[in-house]
């Protein structure tokens, strides 16, 4: 299996190291990204699990201090809420404020992920660059040798040539898998952040009338 792997690679022609480039930085982004997407989920669930028991009970010097000692994303939205939460008049105003903290936050989670479809185009087209240039160097040395090994010497050379487009189109397949489902992880961690300021906001909203009471 390891020799037909090596075979299959040799036999492509220079192109195939490009596109192997482009693969160890395509898999390299995808890791970084989903440990990156996946640890924040988790603290942003962990952090809401914490602090909303205690919006629910008035504890608001509480839920300052933990949105304070926390890195995670929604801790930063809710203390923008929190921010506001005194000086607003509205509930839109409160909502506006973390509405902008959830624009500032999306850029960070969507960093280089569109890459990966970057990435997933360039293998394809440099594999379909190596193959033209394979069938172009088959049919020169072809015009150049004897009538009767013709066939056999096209045959073989595009044999080589489509190795090419091949491995070009096994490395942006994958890409565009861990483009897609990263594009969903993050996906969900937005609809998450929003929903959690909508929560949030109403039960800033029933502690402010039970104080006003």
């Amino acid at each position: 299996m390891l020799n037909t792997v090596i075979d299959f690679f040799q036999s492509g022609g220079p192109f195939m190291y490009p596109i192997l480039v482009v693969l160890a930085i395509g898999l390299a982004i995808s890791i970084e990204r989903y440990l990156y997407l996946t640890a924040a989920k988790h603290n942003n669930r962990r952090m809401l699990a914490k602090i909303m028991p205690m919006i629910e009970k008035g504890e608001m010097n509480g839920v300052i201090d933990a949105t304070r000692k926390s890195n995670a994303t929604v801790s930063k939205i809710l203390a923008q809420g929190l921010t506001n939460f005194k000086s607003a008049r509205r509930r839109d105003d409160i909502e506006a404020s973390m509405e902008e903290s959830i624009m500032e936050a999306i850029p960070r989670l969507e960093k280089r992920t569109h890459y990966l479809a970057m990435f997933a185009n360039i293998a394809t087209l440099l594999g379909l660059l190596g193959t033209i240039i394979g069938l172009i160097k088959a049919f020169t040395a072809v015009a150049q040798v004897d009538p009767s090994m013709k066939a056999e010497i096209l045959s073989t050379s595009i044999s080589v040539a489509m190795n090419t487009t091949a491995f070009g189109l096994m490395v942006a397949i994958p890409l565009l898998i861990f483009y897609t489902l990263l594009q969903t992880k993050t996906t969900e961690i937005i609809d998450s952040l929003e929903m959690a300021t909508v929560r949030f906001t109403n039960q800033l909203s029933k502690f402010k009338n039970a104080s006003a009471q």
